[in-house]
């Protein structure tokens, strides 16, 4: 298959296949109603869902140096649905949304970057960054559609029915990905010397760990930023109800996670042409910069938060793409596998931790409040210098492709 078509119906099979995976951060509001959860609770059935995804994705990811990555893909694929349909007819409460999460964070492990995997297998060279850039990106696109799908079919229906759609589209992700992904056979040559996940010859190379680090502390904010921002919506919008029909908060939440996947694209090819470390760390003093500010700015105007959260939405997955294009252009020979699980691995811990300290220090400050939600925003801040520390002492490679 010509490299644009599977790059593009990779990228559809990860859309279609993510519609259930922000439903409960997009309907988060509605389940601290219902099911009468503290904030914390909420923070952590976020949470479980990233951390589901970041116990398993260290196997499952390191498998596809040993095995045809497709297997783990569609078998992953089909685990998401049965999460996504099992939550919708079988959740009501904290511990069965805790259970029917972390098997959708599994399911994001066996597809996210495996589908990655064999993407890059079938591409190389200087094609191979803009790819990564697209499917990457894809993943802001199916974020975005989530709050917005899951917002209009629970408005229309009920929660259960947004799951639902959930589960529909992880079944039409796998019937296109098992049409589009060529079966590999067994390529000795690439299969790593070392035991399955053996990370030492990653954890040796300085410049996939300084864009493994980056990516941590990225996925730290992202789905901190993500899994609250309609709850910080919603809140602002009650203390400023005459602004609310303006902008309604899962709108905002898909438009700026939409924009995001420009930012991601537009970081990487300006990274190829200014320099990635360069991008890299602006990127990240520009998003800490705002995280300072957005959620003091509860206090004075909804629409003012909004847009915030809209430009925050353009910084916070600025780099994403550059980051992790520069971890695959940098792993060591026979060892991609192994350095995106790394990668997602670490990444994705964060992406558990991020939510979870979000929610804890929202009720530690005295629950949904100014100076909670300012607090929460700002402790993300000081999160992202360790990006900026990690590239000050590791000092990546620029890609052969990048100008710099």
């Amino acid at each position: 298959m010509p490299p644009v078509r599977l790059v593009a119906a990779m990228c559809v099979a990860e859309v279609i296949g993510m519609l259930g995976m922000f439903t409960f951060a997009a309907l988060l509001p509605t389940f601290i109603a219902e099911w009468q959860l503290t904030n914390t609770e909420a923070g952590w059935v976020s949470a479980i869902f990233l951390g589901g995804y970041a116990l398993a994705v260290p196997v499952l990811v390191s498998l596809t140096d040993r095995t045809d990555p497709r297997r783990i893909y569609l078998a992953s694929m089909a685990l998401g649905a049965v999460a996504m349909l099992g939550f919708a007819l079988m959740a009501t409460g904290f511990w069965t949304a805790m259970i029917f999460r972390a098997l959708a964070g599994v399911s994001l492990a066996g597809t996210y970057m495996p589908g990655l995997k064999a993407l890059t297998d079938h591409i190389e060279g200087e094609q191979q960054p803009r790819a990564v850039a697209f499917y990457t990106s894809s993943f802001g696109i199916g974020a975005a559609l989530s709050f917005l799908v899951s917002g209009a079919i629970s408005s229309w229906l009920n929660w259960q029915a947004a799951f639902v759609v959930g589960a529909i589209g992880a079944v039409a992700a796998f019937w296109l990905a098992a049409r589009t992904i060529t079966p590999q056979g067994p390529r000795p040559a690439a299969t790593p010397t070392t035991a399955l996940l053996d990370f030492r010859p990653v954890l040796r190379t300085r410049s996939a760990m300084a864009y493994i680090l980056c990516y941590a502390v990225h996925n730290w904010e992202l789905f901190g930023m993500r899994s609250w921002v309609v709850a910080l919506l919603v809140f602002s919008q009650a203390r400023h109800g005459a602004e609310a029909s303006l902008l309604p908060p899962t709108v905002v939440a898909t438009v700026m996670t939409l924009l995001g996947v420009w930012a991601s694209i537009m970081g990487n090819e300006l990274a190829m042409r200014f320099g990635r470390r360069r991008l890299i760390s602006v990127v990240i003093l520009l998003s800490a910069l705002l995280c300072g500010f957005i959620g003091f700015a509860s206090a004075i105007s909804y629409v003012l938060v909004a847009v915030l959260c809209l430009l925050h939405g353009i910084t916070a997955a600025g780099e994403s793409a550059a980051v992790t294009a520069g971890a695959i252009g940098t792993a060591p020979p026979g060892y991609r596998g192994t350095t995106m699980a790394l990668h997602s691995a670490l990444g994705f811990f964060f992406a558990f931790l991020g939510p979870l300290a979000f929610g804890w220090i929202l009720d530690l400050s005295g629950g949904a409040s100014v100076l909670g939600w300012g607090l929460a925003y700002a402790s993300m801040a000081m999160v992202m210098t360790l990006g900026l520390v990690a590239l000050l002492v590791l000092k990546p490679n620029e890609l052969a492709s990048d100008k710099n």
